[in-house]
């Protein structure tokens, strides 16, 4: 059927089977047409089928050319056979003979696996035996090496028995005495040792070289060995004594002769104490021979100078009597903690003295020093701690009894601060060597510090509140000393708390604070003149205020409330000056020129009441301002001081003068007296000029 000639006909199979005739075929009779139905509906979609039923072919007449075809090809595969006959008779007799070799040779291998199992079960057997013979083996070396190391730790040999008994204390015995040890601490702790027969030939000679060995480190062996460090000259003795005593000595005696340890024990502590008792003792008379004496109890700050002995002073340097009340270099102590003691026969020689802050400094250095190496020692060597508590008993004492000494005759207060600030860093450095066994011993010398530096600032403040003012009065406006000795004090202090912030001291520099506050002011008032009160005040003020500044940037509070007290007491003297040189015209400022001229009031501003002030001015006011700074000059000691006021108070001269000036001008008829003025820009000009000058 052509594409073009309409769509494809559906093909009916039933047309197709219809025209098969059962009678056609003979031997349709043995054929089943059951099932053909949905065999055709099967075929239906199978592509061949489609094909020979595309081309109208008939089933029947297809069978037939199929029929014909495998008959065709079943007479050309028989004739293909006919030809290859001779080959494949050789080949069934090949065949054969294989069949012949494989059943020899099966047959064979029958029997390499009967030989096989036979092996099989031999070697299965000399396993079993080889495992019984190395478990044996295995059990007999483990009781070989446990009995070899029995045998090994009980037994004595003769070499150790002549080394214990006769040999010296080196190394060798050491070690010697190192295996000793360890065959008593076996023969005690070993319960298969116990039950041993052996145990019985070897105990009472172990016994004997443990009784040997610790006699030969007895009481009278150490103390001797002690001696000889002191001989060669050690300070020390602990720090060496390891290579004398070998630490195994000790754990020997310690472990199997207590009571010889005891001994031992008992007698370096005595001996230690002592010992370092001694020479302690000696190092701080030594020390004291360099003490230089900086204060004594009438070096106070309220107390008269002139009212002490003449003869005393001489003797005493110039330079020392400062240092009562300046820090100085004295600080320097500070920054110099963790050096090197002081070595007394070396500074003695060079005749140089020192305050006793550095001779505490030394003093405790080497305590600290010696104590941190014994307290090592004891824990390295004895293992116990707490016998350098009882062996550091007497340098203890020792030290107690010299504070005892010198803090009650203690008048120098900056010197007793030192102090307190050297314990404390001596504090930090042991908590950094991690070394606690002059913990308690610092916070004693530190509590009795602290209260003999109460006693002596409480004299300073009693000094100051019981002062008698007319003694220490002079006819002078410039610094008095007692305020230079508070200041410098007060300075010192500062300094030595920058680092410590103590609450305590602040609050007594407070009360020392308000104590010569009122001395200065009674001081003050015994100057007839008002003027010379304020100038004394301001001198000793700004003394003051410059000191606490050298000792540091901030000077807190106290600084702030000088600087308060100096400002307002400027103003005052500003004002009195001021009033000395141009009295009219500051009364008339004052009172007059804040009213209003054309007010109806009872008394107005006229120009006859301004003319003599203003001609007045203009005839002296340059005079006035060179007697001004004259004056100036003369009453402060501090020159900038004195600048800075004198520019204050023209800077206030001109404020007077301008309110002046303006007040004219609202007067009737003020114009008149224009020519009288002094320009403001001439007297900027003079003011400038006295500026220039600093």
């Amino acid at each position: 059927v052509e594409a073009n000639e309409g769509p494809t006909p559906v093909l009916d199979l039933g047309a197709f089977v219809g025209e098969l005739t059962v009678e056609d075929d003979a031997a349709s009779d043995d054929v089943s047409l059951e099932g053909l139905e949905q065999e055709l509906q099967d075929y239906k979609t199978d592509d061949v089928v489609a094909i020979i039923l595309s081309k109208g072919t008939k089933l029947r007449d297809y069978t037939k050319d199929v029929e014909n075809n495998l008959r065709q090809l079943e007479l050309d595969s028989i004739e293909d056979y006919i030809k290859e006959s001779d080959n494949l008779v050789s080949l069934h007799d090949q065949i054969h003979d294989c069949d012949t070799i494989l059943a020899q040779m099966e047959k064979l291998l029958s029997g390499f696996q009967a030989e096989i199992g036979s092996i099989s079960s031999d070697i299965k057997v000399l396993q079993e035996k080889s495992m019984d013979m190395g478990l044996k083996l295995k059990n007999r070396k483990a009781a070989e090496s446990k009995l070899a190391k029995f045998v090994e730790d009980i037994i004595i040999p003769p070499r150790m028995i002549d080394i214990i008994v006769d040999g010296e204390v080196n190394e060798e015995y050491m070690r010697t005495l190192e295996i000793l040890s360890k065959k008593l601490k076996f023969v005690e702790t070993d319960t298969m040792v116990k039950t041993s027969k052996a145990l019985n030939d070897v105990q009472p000679e172990l016994e004997k070289l443990r009784q040997k060995a610790v006699s030969k480190e007895d009481k009278h062996t150490v103390l001797k060995e002690v001696d000889m460090y002191f001989k060669l000259g050690v300070g020390v003795p602990g720090v060496l004594m390891v290579y004398f005593t070998p630490l195994y000595v000790i754990l020997f005696l310690k472990e199997h002769g207590k009571e010889v340890y005891l001994e031992v024990r008992a007698a370096y502590i005595d001996t230690m104490n002592k010992v370092l008792s001694t020479k302690i003792r000696a190092y701080i008379q030594a020390l004291e021979k360099l003490q230089l004496d900086i204060a004594t109890s009438s070096d106070l700050i309220g107390i008269d100078t002139r009212s002490t002995s003449l003869f005393l002073r001489g003797k005493e340097p110039l330079k020392n009597r400062s240092a009562v009340f300046a820090l100085g270099e004295r600080i320097n102590i500070l920054k110099e903690i963790d050096e090197s003691a002081l070595i007394p026969h070396i500074a003695e020689a060079s005749s140089k003295k020192y305050p006793y802050e550095v001779l505490f400094r030394s003093m405790h250095k080497l305590l600290m020093d010696t104590a941190a190496s014994e307290y090592l020692f004891c824990d390295e060597f004895f293992g116990e701690q707490p016998m350098f508590y009882d062996i550091f008993a007497g340098p203890f004492a020792v030290v107690d009894e010299h504070l005892n000494t010198i803090l009650p005759n203690c008048f120098d207060a900056i010197g007793l601060m030192l102090m307190i600030r050297i314990i404390y860093q001596h504090q930090l450095i042991m908590s950094r060597r991690r070394i606690p066994c002059l913990d308690s011993y610092l916070d004693k010398v530190n509590i009795s510090l602290w209260p003999r530096f109460k006693m002596v600032f409480d004299m300073h403040l009693n000094s100051l509140r019981n002062a008698n003012v007319r003694t220490l009065w002079e006819d002078d406006v410039h610094p008095h000393y007692v305020m230079r000795r508070y200041a410098e004090f007060t300075a010192s202090l500062i300094q030595l708390n920058v680092d410590y912030g103590d609450g305590q001291l602040e609050l007594n520099l407070e009360r020392l604070r308000m104590a010569v506050d009122d001395l200065l002011v009674k001081l003050a008032k015994l100057f007839r003149k008002p003027k010379l009160q304020t100038v004394f005040l301001i001198n000793n003020y700004d003394m003051t205020i410059a000191v606490l500044k050298e000792a540091g940037p901030e000077g807190g509070k106290i600084q702030l409330h000088f600087e308060e007290l100096l400002k307002s007491n400027t103003a005052i003297y500003v004002e009195e000056l001021l009033v000395e040189h141009f009295s009219d015209l500051i009364k008339f400022v004052k009172t007059r020129a804040s009213e209003d001229p054309s007010s109806s009031s009872e008394r107005p501003i006229t120009v006859t009441e301004v003319e003599p002030i203003v001609k007045d001015f203009a005839s002296r006011w340059k005079a006035a301002i060179e007697l001004m700074h004259n004056d100036v000059i003369t009453s402060f000691s501090n020159f900038l001081c004195g600048m800075e006021i004198l520019r204050a108070a023209l800077t206030q001269l001109l404020l007077y003068y301008t309110r002046l000036s303006d007040c004219m001008k609202r007067i009737a008829g003020g114009s008149a007296l224009n020519k009288d003025l002094v320009s403001i820009s001439s007297i900027m000009y003079e003011i400038r000029k006295y500026s220039r000058t600093f």
